[in-house]
């Protein structure tokens, strides 16, 4: 009798430890997920004023402006989606960020502007922490859904309902390799 009551206990431990587990991992993974989102806040802030200040040394580039404009409101539009569907928004706001910048090179009073050049560095600063926070966020994922996998975990996992999250990756046009030409 005293031995049930001792592998009854063990076996409840171990519930408790490997519920914990994925509870932890779950919420390190929904953290990780609230700091991609302050990082991409962050972006779509400072996009106006980047648009606004190329606007008054480019304002003949109005295609690419408005692309710029379209492309953040479908990325602040995409917030409440998933990480798939928000990587794709993203990568197309990506996409029109770099081509601003791109048409901004060819304006040399822009390029000399001050307050062009802090904009720029701002947002370099914040496209590598959005890189930085994606790639935690991303490793923890992968604990979680390999936790969610792995045995006595998985009976844990499916008994209390955790489900496997999605990996926010980067876009197919992420992925290309860039064009040079000379």
């Amino acid at each position: 009798m005293i031995i049930a009551l001792v592998v009854l206990a063990v076996l409840a431990l171990l519930v408790i430890v490997a519920y914990n587990g994925l509870v932890r991992l779950r919420l390190q993974a929904q953290n990780a997920w609230s700091d991609i989102d302050v990082q991409l806040k962050r972006r779509y802030d400072l996009v106006p004023n980047l648009v606004e200040t190329v606007k008054g040394y480019a304002a003949h580039e109005r295609g690419t402006l408005e692309s710029v404009t379209a492309a953040r409101t479908h990325a602040m539009q995409a917030q409440a989606a998933g990480p798939a569907e928000r990587a794709v928004a993203e990568a197309q706001l990506t996409r029109a960020i770099g081509g601003l910048v791109a048409t901004a090179e060819a304006y040399p009073q822009l390029q000399a502007s001050g307050g062009f050049r802090d904009l720029q560095a701002q947002l370099a600063a914040i496209e590598e922490a959005i890189q930085n926070a994606r790639r935690y966020y991303n490793a923890v994922v992968r604990d979680f859904n390999t936790r969610i996998m792995q045995f006595p975990s998985s009976l844990i996992a499916g008994m209390f309902g955790f489900q496997p999250r999605e990996f926010f990756e980067a876009g197919a046009a992420e992925r290309e390799v860039p064009k040079v030409s000379f």
